[in-house]
C-alpha cells in the first residue's frame, strides 16, 4: 500500500515509517499539514496517518480537505488527547480511525493494514494466479507448492501483479504502490525487480511483458 505519515515529530515520524516499510508499505512523510496537502494532490494514498496537531495546516483543516477532495485515502489520526471527546471529535471530522499516543507501533500497523483493506475492493485473502499463491498476513509466496523467498520490493510487485487479476499493471503504478515518493521515475527499478521475480518464480515464465503497457500474469 502507499501511505502518508503526518507528523512533526521527526524522530517519531521516521520510526513509524521505517516500522510500516518493514510491513512492505510504500511510505511517505510529511512534518506539517501544508506539506501533507500538497502531497495528496499529487500522489494517491490508501491511508494517511495524521498527527492531529500538525503545524501549518491543522490536521482536522487536512482531515477535511481529505474527505472533501474525494480522494479515496483512509485516514488514522493521531493524537495525545485521549479523552473520548476528543475521539469523538475527531471521527466526525471524516477520520475512519482514531490512535491515541503513546502507542504500540504493531498496533498502528495493524489499523493501518485494517484501514488499507477497506480503501480497496474486497480481495481474497490468499492472492493467486499461475500457480502461485501469496499469503499478504504471512508474507509468504509459494509456487506449485515450493516455497519462493522474495525480498520486500519484490513480494510487493508480485502481489500487486496478483490483485490485477490478468491485467497489465504499468511500471509508474508499480512504483507508486511498492516504492515511495523518492523513487525516480525514470529508474530501473521496477524491471529489475522483475528480473529476480522471474528467476525465483522459475519455470514455466508466468510474468509477461506488455509492450507500452508494464507487466502482467495472465
Amino acid at each position: 500500500m502507499r501511505v502518508l505519515v503526518v507528523e512533526d515529530e521527526p524522530v517519531l515520524a521516521h520510526a513509524v515509517a521505517e516500522w510500516l516499510r518493514e510491513e512492505t508499505h510504500a511510505v511517505d512523510v510529511a512534518y506539517d499539514g501544508a506539506a501533507a496537502t500538497e502531497q495528496v494532490g499529487v500522489n494517491d494514498y490508501d491511508v494517511v496517518v495524521l498527527d492531529r496537531d500538525v503545524p501549518a495546516v491543522h490536521g482536522d483543516d487536512v482531515c477535511r480537505y481529505l474527505v472533501g477532495s474525494g480522494a479515496g485515502a483512509r485516514v488514522l489520526m493521531l493524537t495525545a488527547a485521549a479523552g473520548i471527546s476528543d475521539r469523538v471529535d475527531g471521527l466526525s471530522l471524516g477520520a475512519d480511525d482514531y490512535l491515541a499516543k503513546p502507542f504500540a507501533f504493531a498496533e498502528l500497523a495493524a489499523r493501518v493494514q485494517a484501514l488499507g483493506r477497506r480503501s480497496r475492493p474486497l480481495a481474497p485473502p490468499i492472492l493467486r494466479g499461475a500457480g502461485i499463491s501469496l499469503d499478504p498476513a504471512r508474507r509468504e509466496v509459494y509456487r506449485d507448492g515450493r516455497f519462493v523467498p522474495l525480498a520486500k520490493k519484490e513480494f510487493g510487485v508480485l502481489a500487486e501483479l496478483l490483485r490485477a487479476e490478468g491485467a497489465a499493471v504499468s511500471s509508474e503504478y508499480l512504483l507508486e504502490k511498492v516504492w515511495d515518493e523518492f523513487a525516480d521515475p525514470f529508474t530501473p527499478a521496477v524491471r529489475l525487480t522483475v528480473m529476480k521475480l522471474r528467476r525465483k518464480i522459475a519455470d514455466p515464465p508466468v510474468i509477461e511483458t506488455v509492450t507500452g503497457v508494464g507487466y502482467r500474469i495472465p
